[in-house]
């Protein structure tokens, strides 16, 4: 991110105020990831991404927030944008992708410093043709734009219907005194305790542990509608295995 034509860095207009001497106001005030504070003033207006310079949440999905408008940049984030030649929004998209970790540096509090930052590799697209070179960056912040609000959609859905499946499974597994006849789990099922699989040979059949499916083995130990319940581990992990 060192190509001057394509980049620019407005860490010069960073300003961090302690939370006691804030203004309250309406500008959002950034930290490393997100929305600490609501504020009076602003130290940029525009289009811009914020990536953390030290105290992203973390570090293998490393902390990038795009911003549109008037906004107060504490001094834990670096503030930069693209220029003529490119999309900042394409820029985010992209910058969501990269593993920063390489490029941190120090130990418990990891810093990604400007000078690392600058190493960072970004494509840009027909680079000798800005005008095409745009329109591709476009099309592909459109596409990813698109997907992105899919997700938050289907997201919100899943969300809701996650909702409705507990309720719903509360009212019909309650149940009042009298109305059924309360049994002992180990008096209406056959327990077994799971086998040592290591031994076997490769092959197309599951092999549950706590936290899912292992692996997959040659040989089954059960043919039937089973429960398996973990013994240790995710002990909350129930799963239903019907054949």
């Amino acid at each position: 991110m060192g190509d001057q034509f394509f980049f620019e860095i407005t860490n010069k207009g960073r300003k961090p105020v302690k939370a006691s001497l804030r203004l309250p106001g309406v500008t959002p005030y950034y930290g490393a990831n997100n929305i600490q504070d609501y504020v009076e003033g602003y130290t940029h207006d525009g289009t811009f991404l914020l990536i953390a310079e030290d105290g992203s949440a973390s570090i293998e999905k490393y902390s990038i927030q795009y911003v549109i408008g008037k906004f107060w940049a504490n001094n834990h984030v670096h503030v930069l944008r693209g220029k003529s030649g490119l999309n900042t929004r394409f820029l985010y998209h992209y910058l969501c992708t990269v593993n920063f970790i390489p490029f941190l540096t120090g130990g418990g509090r990891a810093k990604l410093t400007k000078g690392r930052m600058i190493e960072v590799p970004i494509p840009i697209p027909c680079p000798g043709n800005p005008e095409k070179s745009l329109k591709i960056q476009t099309e592909i912040v459109r596409i990813l734009d698109t997907f992105t609000t899919h997700t938050a959609e289907l997201t919100a859905e899943l969300t809701a219907r996650e909702k409705q499946y507990n309720y719903y499974r509360d009212q019909l597994l309650t149940f009042e005194d009298g109305q059924v006849e309360w049994k002992a789990l180990g008096d209406i099922v056959k327990i077994k305790n799971g086998k040592d699989w290591k031994k076997l040979g490769a092959g197309n059949i599951p092999v549950y542990g706590s936290g899912g499916i292992m692996t997959y083995v040659d040989t089954y130990v059960h043919n039937k509608p089973t429960v398996l319940i973990p013994r240790k581990g995710s002990i909350t992990n129930i799963f239903y295995i019907e054949l």
